[in-house]
């Protein structure tokens, strides 16, 4: 069989990754270009392509990580769980672990200050979550034991716990307490998920700071 180049494995993926992420912590994002990252990490911009297809991608990398954990929530769930009860205790996971995807870990603060700083990352990252709402979407209307209405349900929950997450990173990038944070990223994480089983009733809660 012919032997695959190392050049396009998963080793030269990383290395491209590794200096991307370096230059645009040090440099921002909008003042790096692709061709400055292939020149830092050997190779050309060709092959920065072949496995970035934008440039944004090169810093916005875990949206396949992120579609993995909903696809993974639907379909390994227990027989006796609902969708709704999976997607619940990821979400609570994602916290408990600090998991880059909550926005309470101290590690991520650097990467959500670059996100909201550049116009090009807050666009990508809207089309991300459209994404992850299609993703969301076709693994609920693959499910046998899946009974609402997968469209609805994959929309209200990705925007919701977008909501969430802004608000937390928000936060954090202003540097308040971490513990106070936490908890009510808790809190607001608690309504979501009452809101998405029992409806929005008369009285909304806000999402700012909840009460002690």
């Amino acid at each position: 069989m012919p032997r695959t180049s190392k050049r396009g494995g998963p080793q030269t993926r990383a290395r491209i990754l590794e200096v991307a992420n370096r230059l645009f912590h040090e440099r921002g994002y909008e003042a790096v270009t692709v061709a400055e990252i292939a020149r830092e990490a050997g190779v050309s911009s060709v092959t920065v392509f072949k496995h970035f297809p934008r440039k944004e991608d090169l810093f916005m990398d875990r949206a396949a990580d992120a579609a993995d954990l909903l696809r993974s929530g639907v379909r390994d769930r227990a027989p006796d769980v609902d969708a709704l009860t999976s997607l619940r205790d990821m979400s609570f996971r994602l916290l408990d672990t600090r998991h880059p995807l909550s926005g309470v870990s101290d590690l991520s603060v650097p990467f959500f200050r670059t996100v909201a700083e550049s116009p090009a990352l807050v666009a990508r990252a809207r089309g991300i979550a459209s994404e992850l709402q299609t993703a969301l979407t076709d693994e609920l209307d693959r499910d046998p034991a899946f009974e609402g209405n997968a469209t609805f349900l994959a929309a209200f929950f990705i925007a919701g716990y977008g909501t969430v997450l802004v608000e937390t990173v928000r936060r954090r990038i202003a540097g308040e307490p971490t513990s106070a944070v936490v908890k009510d990223h808790h809190v607001h994480l608690e309504q979501l998920f009452t809101t998405l089983r029992d409806g929005v009733g008369s009285e909304r809660q806000s999402l700012g700071p909840a009460a002690t």
